[in-house]
């Protein structure tokens, strides 16, 4: 099998997938990571049902817009994970999105169990999120429903992530590190908040203030070469 030239992106793949695991964000083989290839109308994604330890970057698959497996490239001879067509349904509405993460992390499914929110009461959540993490509609896996759900509930949103009812959490970012950025801290406000709530009432942040970090986090905090911060400010 040739190599399509996707070397490097199915290596941080890998990578980035292992660190899903490093933050506790997925169990077995649950949960996936997606890059766009830049300058293409297409993107790789995990194998389905194949463990983190056992992933290579030539486990990788290539997939169409359309969520269909490129034959003859690294991976073709397997089934890519069964939430690529969501994936693909995102990439096809969201040309700004470049990565997309699924994860099963446990405070967050739990409140998408709920289906509730998580309000936006830290200053940490307001800088990354701008608000509040939307909850996403019930949705079936196996087709573009959940896809649809997604794109739906984030369109025009300044969260990255959404919460899918009885489900679980999907980011979105302008890289595939972006989103798996946006995971890691989805799951580390999930967490806080939770257990905040059961000390007492939560104490809510004023929108302008929110508007306020939001604004300085991405475009003053961190480095100019960062993920977020080589995007032109909206």
């Amino acid at each position: 099998m040739d190599d399509d030239g996707f070397g490097e992106l199915r290596y941080e793949l890998v990578r980035l997938h292992g660190e899903l695991v490093r933050y506790g964000l997925v169990a077995w083989t649950a949960g996936n990571v997606s890059a766009r290839v830049p300058g293409t109308d297409r993107f790789l994604i995990k194998p389905s049902g194949v463990s983190y330890d056992d992933l290579t970057a030539e486990a990788m698959i290539l997939c169409g817009l359309d969520g269909n497996v490129v034959p003859g490239t690294p991976g073709s001879d397997r089934s890519p994970s069964s939430d690529t067509a969501a994936h693909a349904y995102v990439y096809r509405n969201m040309p700004e999105v470049g990565g997309v993460v699924h994860t099963h992390s446990t405070y967050a499914v739990a409140w998408a169990a709920r289906g509730e929110e998580i309000p936006c009461v830290i200053t940490g959540m307001a800088d990354e999120f701008g608000g509040p993490v939307p909850v996403g509609p019930f949705a079936l896996i196996g087709d573009d429903s959940i896809g649809r759900g997604i794109v739906e509930t984030l369109r025009g949103h300044r969260s990255r992530a959404v919460l899918m009812r009885n489900h679980g959490p999907f980011t979105i970012g302008v890289t595939a590190r972006d989103a798996v950025k946006a995971a890691v801290l989805l799951e580390d406000v999930a967490r806080t908040i939770h257990i905040a709530r059961q000390g007492g009432d939560l104490v809510p942040i004023a929108p302008d203030a929110i508007d306020r970090l939001y604004q300085r986090y991405q475009q003053v905090y961190g480095q100019a070469s960062d993920d977020r911060r080589d995007q032109p400010a909206e």
